[in-house]
C-alpha cells in the first residue's frame, strides 16, 4: 500500500511540474506512468483500495492542474509569460463620475446603434443601449453602470 501511495504522489507531483515546467510532454508521460502503477498496485492490495485509489487520482489530477495553473504567475517563467494588467476589481480602468451618472439623464448626440456618446449634465460620455437604437437628440436615462459601461435608455414620456 505505502508503494502506491508513493507513486500516486510522485504522479501529482509530475503533473504539477508538467503545469510550470516546459517539458513537451515527458512529465505528464512519468505522471501517466506512476499513477497507473499506483492503482495497479492498489488494485493487488484489493478491489476496494483499487477503486479508492482509482476515484482519488479522478479528483486529485484535476485539482493538481488547477494549483499549477494558479502557481503559474507567480514562477520565474510565468511571470515572462503573463501579461500584467488590470484585475476585474480594479477601479483603474473606470471614471469614478461615472458611478453617479446612475438615474441621470441625457440626450444622445449622433446615433447610438447601439453604442454612440450622450451629454449627461455637462459631460460627454461614451454610453451603450441595451440593444436598440437611438437616433439623434433622443432623451436618455442612465439604467446602469458596468465598469466603464454607461448602459442608458430611452426616457419614457411619463419619467
Amino acid at each position: 500500500m505505502i508503494p502506491a501511495i508513493l507513486l500516486l504522489g510522485l504522479g501529482l507531483a509530475f503533473v504539477v511540474a508538467e503545469v510550470l515546467f516546459p517539458s513537451f510532454g515527458v512529465l505528464s508521460v512519468l505522471a501517466t506512468v506512476s499513477i497507473v502503477a499506483a492503482v495497479i498496485l492498489a488494485f493487488n492490495d484489493g478491489v476496494n483500495t483499487g477503486i479508492g485509489f482509482l476515484v482519488a487520482a479522478a479528483v486529485l489530477v484535476p485539482v493538481c492542474i488547477m494549483a499549477g495553473l494558479k502557481m503559474f504567475p507567480r514562477t520565474p517563467l510565468g511571470k515572462h509569460m503573463v501579461a500584467g494588467g488590470l484585475s476585474f476589481d480594479s477601479r483603474s480602468a473606470t471614471d469614478e463620475r461615472d458611478l453617479a451618472l446612475v438615474g441621470e439623464e441625457g440626450v444622445v448626440e449622433g446615433a447610438c446603434r447601439p453604442a454612440g456618446m450622450a451629454r449627461i449634465g455637462d459631460r460627454r460620455v461614451d454610453v451603450v443601449t441595451r440593444g436598440e437604437f437611438l437616433d439623434d437628440g433622443a432623451e436618455v436615462r442612465v439604467v446602469d453602470v458596468q465598469g466603464n459601461r454607461v448602459v442608458v435608455a430611452r426616457r419614457q414620456p411619463n419619467d
